[in-house]
């Protein structure tokens, strides 16, 4: 069986000043946004000189498409990582991930006002998790969690509106709670809310009708004589 070859220390050194690199263009990225980030702060930040940023990643576009890429497919990844059987559960879980992922809020956000995008980064990617997550909130149905006549591409577009508003409007939950929405206290309120709301929305069991209790003569037995 053939030795596996030792990793060199320059593919070491390689990877960590990729990582570093990606982990500075994200900061830039969702600081600036594409039109407003500047590859001198990215190399700074990565303590790297801006030769070799370009040798990795070619033009800033190249690098953002790479970040970009890199963040959505976190956030996929959370599809299969996730445990939760309840839709309150689910939104809980993606506002609280969402806490942990501030920048991927502020990445949209730039996404949303960037006028020379003419294509969206990983868009296949992103329509099949979204079709998976759409799939998800139609099992919530047919599981009687959610109401059966609402459509589960609204029901997954209102429940990412609940996941994060909050944080992509920190001046207005300020304004309107007192709260930041880094504020630990207020994620808790927060979540305790979008649980409560979610409930709310499971359909209503209908009643159930026992039948005829044991030594009535009000309701007489199939066949039984009157």
């Amino acid at each position: 069986m053939a030795r596996r070859r030792p990793t060199t220390p320059l593919k070491r050194d390689s990877a960590r000043s990729r990582e570093r690199i990606l982990a500075a263009a994200l900061r830039e990225f969702s600081e600036h946004g594409l039109a407003g980030a500047r590859v001198d702060r990215i190399a700074q930040r990565a303590r790297i000189n801006k030769r070799m940023l370009y040798s990795y990643f070619g033009a800033k576009n190249e690098l953002y498409r790479e970040v970009m890429r890199r963040r959505f497919a976190l956030r996929a990844a959370q599809l299969d990582l996730a445990t939760y059987t309840a839709p309150e559960e689910s939104t809980a879980f993606w506002f609280q991930f969402g806490c942990r992922d501030r920048a991927w809020v502020r990445l949209m956000e730039w996404e949303a006002l960037d006028a020379t995008a003419t294509r969206m980064i990983a868009r296949s990617q992103r329509k099949r998790c979204y079709d998976r997550a759409i799939g998800q909130f139609a099992g919530f149905q047919r599981a009687r969690q959610l109401p059966s006549d609402l459509d589960p591409r609204m029901l997954l577009l209102s429940n990412m509106a609940l996941t994060t508003f909050p944080l992509a409007f920190p001046q207005l939950t300020r304004l309107i709670t007192g709260a930041s929405p880094g504020d630990s206290r207020f994620q808790a309120r927060w979540t305790a809310f979008v649980r409560a709301v979610i409930r709310r929305l499971k359909p209503v069991a209908p009643p159930v009708f026992e039948g005829r209790r044991k030594g009535s003569s009000r309701y007489a037995s199939p066949g039984a004589r009157v």
